[in-house]
């Protein structure tokens, strides 16, 4: 039964980030691809990556990018190591860290931009 522990979180977080870093590329294939239609469609829609949204939205894909890579390497030592699974909570907690303090960098780097400075 479903009780909302920490492994299931850290599942449900595993694959919602993947599908976020999957739709960012899609997006990153595209603008790059637009090129084909013409330099000025190009330069519109990487204008409308300068929005406000678009910027905040980078600071959530950065936490995402690296949640989902540490929590990969926390699924393979806990796959490839006798004592992984014993300290899986722990190293759970660990990823949350470092994506949070991830988040935060990415935040604060990107604030003045979000803000309508450069």
């Amino acid at each position: 039964m479903y009780r909302g522990r920490e492994g299931q979180w850290a599942f449900l977080l595993h694959r919602l980030s993947g599908l976020a870093i999957l739709a960012y590329l899609l997006l990153h294939v595209f603008s790059i691809g637009s090129f084909i239609f013409g330099e000025e469609f190009y330069m519109v829609i990487h204008e409308r990556y300068d929005l406000w949204p678009f910027r905040v939205g980078l600071i959530f894909v950065t936490a995402g990018v690296v949640y989902h890579a540490f929590n990969g390497l926390r699924i393979i030592i806990m796959d490839f190591t006798g004592f992984g699974v014993a300290y899986q909570r722990q190293m759970w907690y660990g990823v949350l860290l470092i994506s949070v303090a991830a988040f935060a960098y990415a935040a604060w780097t990107l604030y003045p931009r979000i803000m309508g400075g450069y």
